[in-house]
């Protein structure tokens, strides 16, 4: 191969190297803004791949648009084209490096799974088996605050503050601290959601789960039950507002002072209603549970 053509490889390659990293930085805002620590490794491990994408995309699109440009032969010219055969280095090539790059990026995704200290399936069948430790654990150097119960149930969050004796139905967690969710299920298999944190975890039933996370950034946000966990799962949902510490400890101590009632619930709210006589009912669905008792 010409040193000419070489060049001329190496700068298009720089060339589709610089717009994809470009690229790749726009992506960054395709996410809404990261509300925790953790968000940015997920963000990290979103625009590599999207780099990867962008420039093999610039390469293969390159590479037909040019032959497609240049190539070209009369429409009148029926000859058969020059014989070519396969190239051994060509195939080995192509093939080699597509398995570096699986390989690069199950690595950098499984070094993120680490850092984010999510369960998965394994984790949660050798949770209680002695001798075997799971992937889980706390960053060194971070000290999680008192521990926030969380309870779902079809179809309704709840969470408990067991150090302030207050029961929510919205999660409150003080801002640049080490948050700890110990949760479980009291039916079916749901799923702890929330977007701007990047976070999502699985909750099994007969099963306590713990997570950690470090919101970063004060505001309102949603969280969701990303399993489908029956009729009502779609507004399973509630918010989680991350405060300053002193104004996270002023909540916790007002509503303490909270008489218990029972939470506004939706699913709950309309099944009744469904089924007051004289009322059509829709199709058959489960009996939501009763809604959970809070503070305030």
């Amino acid at each position: 191969m010409k040193l000419s053509t070489i060049l001329t490889l190496l700068a298009i390659a720089i060339g589709c190297g610089g717009i994809s990293y470009w690229i790749a930085l726009q992506s960054y805002s395709w996410f809404p803004p990261a509300a925790s620590q953790e968000a940015y490794l997920i963000d990290n491990l979103f625009a590599f791949t999207v780099f990867l994408g962008s420039f093999i995309f610039l390469g293969v699109a390159g590479t037909i648009t040019y032959s497609v440009l240049t190539q070209r032969v009369s429409r009148f010219d029926l000859s058969d084209g020059p014989p070519i055969e396969g190239s051994l280095t060509l195939e080995i090539v192509w093939t080699v490096i597509p398995l570096i790059l699986v390989f690069i990026i199950a690595g950098y995704s499984y070094w993120t799974y680490e850092h984010m200290a999510v369960r998965g399936p394994m984790d949660l069948v050798h949770l209680h088996v002695p001798g075997v430790e799971s992937a889980y654990a706390a960053p060194a150097g971070e000290s999680a605050i008192a521990e926030i119960e969380v309870t779902a149930k079809q179809w309704a969050w709840k969470f408990h503050y067991p150090d302030d004796n207050v029961t929510s139905a919205e999660l409150h967690v003080p801002v640049n601290r080490r948050v700890r969710l110990v949760m479980h299920t009291e039916d079916v298999i749901h799923g702890l959601y929330v977007p701007a944190f990047r976070l999502k975890q699985d909750i099994v039933p007969q099963h306590t789960v713990e997570f950690e996370f470090t919101p970063i950034r004060e505001g309102t946000y949603r969280l969701n039950d990303s399993q489908f966990s029956g009729t009502y799962f779609a507004i399973m949902q509630t918010n989680v507002v991350v405060e300053p510490e002193d104004q996270y400890r002023q909540w916790l101590a007002q509503t303490a002072k909270q008489p218990l009632v029972p939470a506004n619930n939706q699913p709950y709210e309309e099944y009744t209603q469904q089924n007051k006589p004289g009322f059509r009912a829709g199709w058959p669905t489960v009996k939501p549970a009763p809604p959970p008792l809070v503070n305030g």
